[in-house]
């Protein structure tokens, strides 16, 4: 296997409910393998203690290489996918063979090359008006994970950050940043032609076993300095407001990272 050649550092003390681990990786492809083992790992270890695993999975262009990756032989043969549950932290309100859709993605760089049965892939049905999506994967994940008030309890959740600071489908001045009761909601992307979305809230993010927010720009220094380093309100800043019960961890590329570097935070 290759050599973990990672710098950690803790993120400051920004008075959340858990402090992140910062991971900065030499090249995009080293932060991806990082996070594909990640996932193999607490793939093994959840079955081991649970009987399942459960995991949401970010979209966008970034995620696609560490879905490829686990999809080789190498991971994708270490994991028990008959075990394994699917689930997105957000999609877009577009039918599942769209371009556009985070299902699609996935399912093309990942979930059509491993064994894993159609019943465990729980994906949210773009193609309906965002607010019926949004009823019927709350209903999915109640039936998933319990009917009762608990918080579902995902073992690992992906997230990605946008350019303005937005995580899943959470987005600047929107009310859905403070939302405490409703696990899904629908949401519109406004820098986006109004795209209409579906997304988890800040509680089911926040329930976590693991959190882990993966991000390979270098055009996204400047924002995730301000994440990691500034004190701001989620107002301005939504992935602020990711603050897992569970592990935080951040996995950047050193461009993704330039910033940190340059304020001295190794």
């Amino acid at each position: 296997m290759t050599q973990d050649t990672s710098r950690e550092r803790p993120r400051p003390d920004l008075g959340e409910a858990s402090s992140a681990l910062v991971r900065v990786y030499a090249t995009e492809a080293e932060a991806s393998r990082s996070g594909a083992r990640s996932f193999a790992d607490r793939a093994l270890e959840a079955v081991a203690e649970r009987g399942r695993f459960t995991v949401a999975l970010s979209g966008g262009d970034t995620p696609r290489l560490m879905y490829e990756m686990l999809a080789t032989p190498e991971l994708a043969r270490s994991i028990p996918w008959d075990r394994v549950h699917v689930f997105w932290g957000d999609d877009r309100g577009v039918a599942p063979d769209h371009p556009r859709s985070n299902f699609r993605m996935a399912r093309e760089a990942l979930l059509d090359h491993v064994d894993i049965p159609a019943a465990n892939v729980h994906r949210i049905q773009g193609e309906l008006p965002a607010t019926e999506a949004a009823r019927l994967y709350e209903s999915e994940l109640r039936s998933v994970f319990g009917g009762g008030p608990a918080l579902p309890r995902f073992d690992l959740i992906h997230l990605g950050i946008g350019g303005d600071g937005h995580t899943a489908s959470l987005f600047p001045g929107e009310p859905s940043l403070h939302e405490s009761s409703r696990w899904v909601l629908d949401a519109i992307d406004r820098s986006h032609h109004d795209e209409p979305r579906v997304t988890f809230t800040f509680p089911v993010i926040n329930a976590a076993r693991a959190v882990e927010v993966l991000v390979l720009e270098p055009a996204k220094a400047d924002v995730v300095h301000r994440v990691l380093s500034e004190r701001g309100e989620v107002d301005v800043l939504p992935a602020r407001g990711i603050a897992p019960t569970g592990e935080h961890v951040w996995l950047l590329s050193t461009g993704a990272a330039r910033r940190l570097a340059s304020a001295g935070q190794r």
